[in-house]
């Protein structure tokens, strides 16, 4: 049987008064996933959501050793930095796999690796702020072009009370 894939997308920079919020809807969608048979988890390691959801993942896995985390780098070099830092080397070091997407930079290395992720993906969370450009927002454009399941975390100020995801369909984290 084909392993589930659940892949993430959001912000690199969430204020600080909303960071609670993220990781609690973080975990919860994550333990939703992994009630649901989810145990592969795929994350592009930027800052903010992605690493979030990376040491959420390995923390459960822990406990679960059955989870496993990939870790989709775009480029060589952004692996190379992020081995520098102690922390992102130590969560880079447990993933079961480490995919760099491009060895060379370009201008399209992000929408690459987040093409790859949503490819592999059967359900991927976002945590979105209501913003209707960057680089999450074409993510959840890909999921909802490539019809995968999406699971919000909605954080933020941009986010208006009667968000509905890009007008596709309701927020479904739960609330």
């Amino acid at each position: 049987m084909k392993e589930k894939v659940c892949g993430v997308t959001g912000h690199r920079e969430i204020p600080a008064e909303y960071m609670e919020q993220a990781e609690q809807g973080l975990r919860r969608e994550i333990e939703k996933a992994i009630a649901d048979g989810y145990t592969y988890f795929i994350s592009g390691f930027a800052d903010g959501a992605d690493q979030l959801f990376a040491g959420i993942v390995l923390e459960k896995a822990k406990e679960n050793p059955v989870l496993h985390l990939e870790a989709a780098i775009p480029y060589r070099n952004r692996y190379k930095r992020l081995m520098e830092d102690e922390r992102t080397r130590a969560m880079l070091e447990a993933c079961a796999k480490v995919e760099v997407v491009s060895e060379e930079w370009a201008s399209n290395v992000y929408m690459k690796r987040n093409r790859y992720m949503v490819g592999q993906a059967d359900r991927v969370i976002t945590v979105y702020d209501g913003r209707e450009n960057g680089g999450t927002v074409s993510t959840i454009r890909m999921v909802h072009a490539q019809r995968k399941e999406m699971r919000e975390v909605p954080v933020g100020p941009y986010l208006p009370e009667s968000m509905i995801n890009l007008g596709y369909f309701r927020n479904t984290s739960g609330r």
